[in-house]
């Protein structure tokens, strides 16, 4: 596992979806680097990736309300306890739970365990809210997959929230997440 800069030199052997991030990243212009490794499918399976990358990944949970009507994608620093009513209190949602697979890959094409901040890009319909836990805006970097779990990113805090997240036009909502 080797750090990169960058989107890798051939498209061969990856997803269409994956090279669609990267033409986006670099139409904004954005500098990232780059790790691909065996699929993560947890936080505990990215700690090695975390070393190279040298930030933390962040945790992006594709959520619901009980009537499957509102989605969110929260962010939240991979280490932080996450329960469910202590952002639904934040946003005055009941009963949130987590997202089936079929509207993840309805909405922003993506799969279980690939789950990321970038699939915004594929919803171009709105109907998943951005939710950023505030700590998350306190690390100068975010790290996330490029909507397939085999490569990881590290992208400037600046870019995600000045370059990326605009140009997706998903205004987050910053909330503060309590763990107990």
């Amino acid at each position: 596992m080797e750090l990169q800069n960058g989107r890798p030199a051939s498209a061969e052997g990856r997803l269409e979806k994956e090279i669609k991030v990267y033409d986006f990243l670099d139409k904004l212009g954005v500098t990232y680097g780059r790790v691909d490794h065996d699929a993560a499918m947890t936080m505990e399976a990215c700690a090695e990736v975390d070393r190279v990358l040298g930030t933390a990944m962040c945790k992006n949970l594709f959520l619901c309300n009980r009537q499957r009507t509102d989605f969110y994608l929260l962010l939240t620093p991979g280490e932080k306890k996450f329960k469910t009513k202590f952002l639904s209190k934040e946003l005055g949602v009941a009963r949130l739970s987590f997202g089936e697979a079929e509207y993840l890959e309805e909405f922003m094409d993506l799969t279980p365990g690939s789950v990321t901040v970038l699939g915004l890009m594929n919803d171009t319909e709105k109907r998943v809210q951005l939710v950023i836990d505030e700590d998350v805006l306190q690390e100068d970097a975010v790290c996330c997959h490029p909507c397939i779990n085999t490569s990881s990113l590290r992208i400037s805090k600046e870019d995600m929230m000045e370059k990326i997240i605009p140009a997706m036009q998903h205004e987050p909502i910053i909330v503060r997440l309590e763990t107990e």
